[in-house]
């Protein structure tokens, strides 16, 4: 099974559609999240908790579970402790008495995937970094721009992502994962956007569509010329050297060796 903090690609796939779990987990993405919250219409959440399952798949499966301040939020709660799921994503987090209460229930069951969503939950990343039980951090920008009342452009964006980049350093967790590319019409969309993601640090892109996986996956991936440059790089002798015209020294080594431990 793929560990959390290696997940590139992961899929949502709406709870009220068991008859797309298998299909979904033969997409080629990484990781299924069946969706409990967004995904589900209020009177289709008790029939989507009783959709809940695991063993369709060997990939994680997680549970994107209804938030803290959510009247459903105690359901899905005692729904996902029944099932041996590999993790549990939790919109709107953010540091409170409500977030420390479902952590703490969860803590020997599952870990979470903090949802951060909300300018709170973003100025307060680097404190939820250190939480314990927080596996890693997802960036939900559609409802980070609601929150805002900003658009949702890669450029606004810049300083939120790399905040998480810089929050997931700081509290030893794996990259975070990037938010949605709602354009499903070009791929080429998709692309650019898991590109500019791995550009800034981050290390996979959420999927609401199967044909965007091959793209995320790719985007991910080092290319063969930077895998040919990395291994060239560690051939050489120690203490500074140059390939190409340009110096490497140990920082650059480390680069390189963080490019072939990536693949």
């Amino acid at each position: 099974m793929v560990s959390l903090d290696k997940i590139r690609a992961p899929l949502f796939v709406p709870a009220t559609r068991p008859d797309r779990f298998e299909k979904a987990a033969a997409s080629g993405c990484d990781a299924i999240i069946l969706d409990l919250e967004d995904a589900v219409n209020p009177e289709e959440k008790n029939a989507a908790r009783d959709a809940l399952r695991c063993d369709f798949t060997d990939l994680p499966v997680l549970v994107r579970i209804n938030g803290t301040a959510s009247s459903h939020h105690l359901a899905d709660m005692n729904a996902v402790l029944q099932l041996p799921i590999a993790g549990v994503v939790l919109p709107k987090s953010e540091i409170c008495e409500a977030t420390d209460q479902t952590i703490a229930r969860l803590k020997r069951h599952a870990p979470v995937l903090a949802l951060i969503e909300t300018a709170r939950g973003m100025v307060q990343a680097q404190d939820l970094a250190m939480h314990d039980g927080i596996e890693r951090f997802i960036f939900g920008s559609l409802d980070y721009c609601v929150d805002l009342g900003c658009a949702h452009d890669a450029d606004l964006l810049l300083p939120a992502r790399m905040a998480l980049v810089m929050a997931s350093r700081l509290g030893a967790l794996a990259a975070p994962i990037d938010g949605v590319t709602t354009d499903l019409s070009d791929m080429s969309t998709t692309r650019a956007d898991a590109m500019n993601a791995k550009r800034l640090g981050m290390g996979g892109k959420l999927c609401i569509h199967p044909k965007q996986i091959a793209p995320v996956m790719q985007s991910f991936k080092s290319s063969e010329a930077r895998i040919d440059w990395a291994k060239k790089v560690l051939a050489l002798a120690a203490g500074v050297s140059i390939l190409n015209g340009q110096m490497v020294d140990e920082p650059v080594r480390q680069e390189a060796r963080a490019v072939l431990a990536a693949q």
